[in-house]
């Protein structure tokens, strides 16, 4: 089982900057990738960005050029730096990591961003 642990997310002015963490605990040497995700009210949960164990990063294309996702393993620790945030940001964000064996996945309970015009 693995658990995680979102944190960062609040208010912020369009503009400015946000880092999200997200700490894994439980059985983190299974966990493989690693992910963040964001979710509007009434739609369904959206990649914002992928990492590879080895930190070999993907992102959606709104995100790309703005956020930034990185990982410590030695720390647990998943990270999503937010530059330059827009309204358009605002959502629940939620970490989700994806196990060696039989890829199974776990999600936080989600961080809460709202960027304001």
């Amino acid at each position: 089982q693995v658990q995680l642990r979102e944190s960062g997310g609040g208010l912020v002015k369009a503009g400015e900057s946000l880092t999200l963490s997200c700490v894994a605990s439980g059985s983190v040497v299974t966990i493989d990738t690693m992910a963040w995700y964001r979710q509007y009210p009434g739609n369904q949960r959206e990649l914002v960005a992928h990492v590879t164990r080895d930190n070999t990063p993907t992102y959606a294309n709104y995100a790309k050029g703005r956020f930034t996702i990185s990982r410590d393993n030695a720390k647990s620790t998943l990270y999503l730096q937010m530059n330059s945030l827009e309204a358009e940001d605002t959502a629940v964000y939620y970490c989700k990591a994806k196990t060696y064996l039989y890829g199974t996945e776990y999600w936080g309970k989600g961080t809460l961003v709202t960027v304001s015009s």
